[in-house]
């Protein structure tokens, strides 16, 4: 399991992750919590090549807001 980053707001119906380095998941990546709780996919990688931001399509009834702050990881 490899850090993916962590939430840093939403957006229509995405999360938006940053990314703690330069390396990111591939699109279509599974991402899940803490607790190994899947959560979405990877959908598409933007921003600056050094820390990268992710959009992370999430799956089912995921609370939006409260994933703001939480750190994501690659399965």
């Amino acid at each position: 399991m490899r850090r993916v980053g962590e939430v840093v707001r939403t957006a229509q119906n995405l999360a938006v992750v940053r990314s703690p380095d330069e390396t990111c998941p591939d699109v279509g990546t599974g991402v899940v919590d803490e607790d190994l709780d899947e959560l979405g996919r990877v959908v598409d990688v933007f921003g600056p090549v050094d820390r990268p931001y992710l959009a992370v399509s999430l799956d089912g009834e995921v609370h939006l807001p409260a994933l703001v702050g939480t750190r994501l990881y690659a399965r």
